[in-house]
């Protein structure tokens, strides 16, 4: 099956071709660090660690990058505000990123490159522009002449830059005033009082924002790579002006192969922001979700579909990533994993499943079939003649439901998360077992009112029971 990925510029689904056989360079934008990291974060994260994971499950050796500007203006407002260095903030938050982030089980990128590391190379592109007559120097630091590659205009909007600038989320135009052209970037900020500068050809001062990723990427990935991604807040401008800088520097068009967006988080329609005071941090939710509860939630949707987040959607999810983990909990009991590949059923499952994330990645066509699975294997269990095909289902999950949806804890958690069910069923074992035999002497005496009270006693402890011409079985329900 060939995979198809939506490309933002070309606006329309492409088969995906790499430029090297058999690799994958994606860069991401990542967060600044200003503050702790908000469920906008977390969208974006979990969006490229399903991507990635899902290139490799189709055996592309990947390199993924993404990056912390840990340089930024409210970077340094906290710092003054607190009366600490501007790197005391910044590692602050990056510390919660990555703790946050390793629980919602997002896979570590193979690089995080940060701003204040990459100086030198920012230092030399804005050289290179403004040797291209790409950029002027003015008053207040150097800038990018839009101008001068008016071909380049809305290549990922569609749109001039005029009729996006209410889109821009108030970035563009806070660069000073030594513009030649309102539309205009800034690309090296001249020092202010009291901020944190690096020295430079053009005086003491500190990157622009849109500078930063184009020299990181192309720190890392070259000259041209397959993917730049992140959310689509950042389309306008930093998507956009990125495209401005690193093919106007290197003269070379489509310097990335496809660019992917992932969907915004909406608070009651609107995109959950700090500035709008709707947001929420990835911590404070996981005071009241669990870390893969919260996971499931953001995945349970296309990675380009936005979502709308509310405690509807959090209550659903749980329900489904309970069923979901009790039932694997129940199979690891019963055997280790096995071969799923020669099961007629898994095989069928698989095909779906793989059309789905080989359609853009498209993770709700997923869920749909380990929903499947699950109810399947539920059956397998009640059903105790069937045990023999309980590790090929077990080992399914092991492969599609933890290692490309990374939905299944770590080996020590789920071992004590079935040490937690065991002991909740045995608790209730006894009392269990003497309610069914009370049942089995009513139904014997033909009192089927007082049997189906005790049958609705027993659902009401969420005891399930199936009878069978070998006897009343019962289980917890998920």
């Amino acid at each position: 099956m060939v995979l198809r990925i939506y490309d933002t510029r070309s606006r329309m689904k492409k088969n995906f071709t790499p430029i090297v056989e058999g690799e994958v360079s994606i860069y991401v934008c990542g967060i600044t660090p200003y503050s702790a990291s908000h469920l906008g974060h977390a969208r974006q994260a979990i969006s490229f660690d399903i991507i990635t994971r899902w290139f490799r499950k189709l055996g592309f050796d990947v390199k993924y990058i993404t990056n912390f500007t840990d340089i930024d203006d409210k970077i340094i407002k906290v710092a003054l505000e607190e009366n600490v260095n501007f790197q005391e903030v910044s590692q602050r938050n990056i510390k919660n990123y990555f703790h946050v982030m390793d629980k919602l089980n997002v896979l570590r990128a193979d690089e995080y490159s940060k701003v204040t590391e990459t100086i030198p190379e920012i230092i030399d592109m804005i050289s290179i522009l403004i040797d291209k007559k790409h950029a002027y120097l003015s008053d207040d630091g150097v800038y990018f002449e839009i101008d001068t590659a008016p071909d380049k205009y809305g290549q990922l909007t569609g749109q001039t830059l005029d009729m996006v600038r209410s889109g821009a989320g108030g970035r563009v135009g806070q660069t000073g005033g030594g513009k030649r052209d309102h539309r205009d970037f800034a690309l090296w900020k001249k020092a202010k009082i009291g901020e944190p500068y690096w020295p430079s050809p053009w005086g003491d001062g500190r990157p622009g924002w849109h500078i930063e990723c184009s020299a990181m990427s192309l720190k890392h990935l070259g000259e041209t790579f397959d993917i730049h991604g992140g959310g689509r807040d950042l389309i306008f401008p930093h998507h956009e002006a990125e495209i401005f800088q690193s093919e106007c520097c290197l003269d070379k068009e489509n310097v990335v192969k496809y660019w992917l967006h992932n969907g915004m988080i909406n608070v009651d329609g609107e995109k959950m922001s700090k500035s709008l005071g709707n947001f929420t941090t990835i911590s404070e939710t996981f005071d009241s979700v669990e870390p893969l509860v919260l996971r499931y939630a953001l995945l349970n949707a296309p990675y380009r579909q936005p979502i709308e987040f509310n405690q509807s959607m959090l209550e659903e999810s749980q329900m489904h990533y309970n069923r979901l983990l009790n039932t694997y909990l129940k199979a690891s009991k019963i055997s280790e994993s096995g071969d799923w590949q020669k099961n007629i059923y898994l095989n069928s499952v698989t095909k779906r499943f793989t059309h789905g994330m080989n359609d853009d990645f498209n993770t709700r066509i997923a869920f749909v079939e380990v929903q499947s699975v699950i109810k399947k294997l539920q059956e397998l269990i009640f059903d105790e003649d069937e045990d023999d095909s309980i590790p090929a289902f077990r080992g399914w999950l092991d492969e599609f439901a933890g290692n490309v949806l990374g939905l299944l804890p770590e080996t020590d958690e789920l071992n004590s998360l079935a040490e937690e069910l065991d002991k909740k069923r045995k608790d209730i074992s006894a009392e269990v077992e003497d309610l069914l035999i009370q049942r089995q002497i009513a139904r014997e005496e033909k009192n089927w009112e007082h049997a189906d009270k005790i049958r609705d006693e027993l659902n009401s402890r969420n005891v399930i029971v199936e009878d069978s011409p070998q006897g009343p079985k019962w289980k917890l329900e998920d």
